[in-house]
């Protein structure tokens, strides 16, 4: 990767749907430039997907939930099971395998506080492999990106 491609990602994350004649305005390229280090991008897994970021509140999802969560033993079949699981459920928005007095941090969102009591009957008191969670729950949403700092 060189300078051009890094100004490239950089646009994109601000708008990934910046027209290719403006991103090769910005970097001082040729549009067949751009598109062949784009496709590059795409083909070696920088650019992982090109998403549209949706308001959760506008969709009825009033609820943020930052779960942290042990699970009971150190089984590798059963950490798998549960990280399938994790990666599986639709409310589960961000999935991370922590080191350190957890196992793992989950952001979940839920239409309100009874269908997060809902969630965590399903996901949590129901798998015998997870020893204890403990939630809190997002009051205002201060920064959430995923802009990397280019």
């Amino acid at each position: 990767m060189d300078k051009s491609d890094y100004k490239l990602l950089a646009v994109l994350q601000q708008n990934a749907r910046t027209p290719i004649q403006e991103l090769a305005d910005h970097i001082r390229a040729s549009t067949a430039s751009v598109q062949r280090r784009l496709k590059v991008l795409r083909d070696d897994g920088v650019i992982q997907k090109e998403v549209a970021i949706v308001d959760p509140k506008k969709m009825g999802f009033g609820i943020t939930a930052v779960v942290s969560v042990e699970l009971e033993r150190d089984r590798l079949d059963l950490t798998n099971a549960f990280k399938r699981k994790a990666r599986q459920d639709r409310q589960v928005m961000n999935f991370y395998c922590v080191a350190g007095d957890v196992d793992f941090v989950m952001i979940v969102v839920a239409k309100d506080i009874e269908d997060y009591e809902t969630f965590t009957h399903r996901f949590f008191f129901a798998d015998k492999t997870v020893r204890k969670f403990r939630t809190s729950i997002v009051i205002s949403t201060e920064k959430a990106t995923l802009e990397l700092p280019i």
